[in-house]
């Protein structure tokens, strides 16, 4: 089996962990390669030292080989040549098969902003996947990755994350138990107990 190199972006620390983490375990596993670039230090949402630990310590359960950092500010995130440069960088050093990254229809601006981003970064990349968290809107999924044998691990790098478990700005809810919820809702749309879903940009399938 041809090993493939994977790219995931999230605007903050633990948006990947929300978004396909399950997939990506799943693909460590089998070997593929994982990088992780990560555009802010998430500092609106607690110490940015505190969330770069975390996400070190995630990118561990992720498999991830490598942390790439955008270096930006939370919130700061704009549409220009600078911040697709940025991302074009991370792509040529990792020659990525696949990317994974933030939904472009969001509440949250950085989310929506690198979206727009990554379409022009990625116009040469075969295989570029958006991912939901729990500020999408209208998230109409194509692609379905049953994660059902990776749920948990998925859950314990979410949980790595401590700072932010309990700031859903839902009371009494945690992320833990959003993801598991979503995880559960896409598995039932897909047929399977638990699954993540994807909207594509382009997606090969090659028999």
């Amino acid at each position: 089996m041809k090993k493939v190199n994977i790219l995931a972006i999230g605007a903050h620390p633990d948006d990947i962990e929300f978004g396909c983490g399950g997939a990506l375990i799943k693909y460590t596993q089998k070997g593929h390669r994982l990088s992780i670039l990560v555009m802010t230090g998430g500092g609106l949402g607690g110490s940015t030292s505190v969330r770069t630990k975390e996400q070190e310590a995630s990118s561990k359960i992720l498999g991830a080989k490598k942390i790439y950092w955008g270096g930006y500010e939370d919130t700061q995130l704009a549409v220009d040549t600078e911040l697709i440069g940025k991302i074009e960088t991370v792509i040529a050093e990792v020659n990525p098969d696949f990317i994974f990254c933030n939904f472009p229809d969001d509440t949250h601006q950085d989310h929506r902003h690198l979206a727009q981003a990554i379409m022009s970064a990625t116009r040469y990349i075969r295989n570029v996947l958006f991912f939901e968290g729990p500020t999408t809107q209208n998230f109409y999924p194509q692609v379905f990755v049953d994660i059902a044998d990776t749920i948990q691990k998925k859950l314990k790098a979410l949980k790595s994350h401590q700072s932010q478990v309990m700031k859903t700005n839902i009371e009494d809810l945690s992320i833990i138990e959003v993801a598991r919820s979503s995880a559960n809702f896409r598995g039932i749309q897909g047929r399977v107990k638990y699954a993540e879903a994807f909207h594509s940009l382009r997606l090969f399938i090659n028999i």
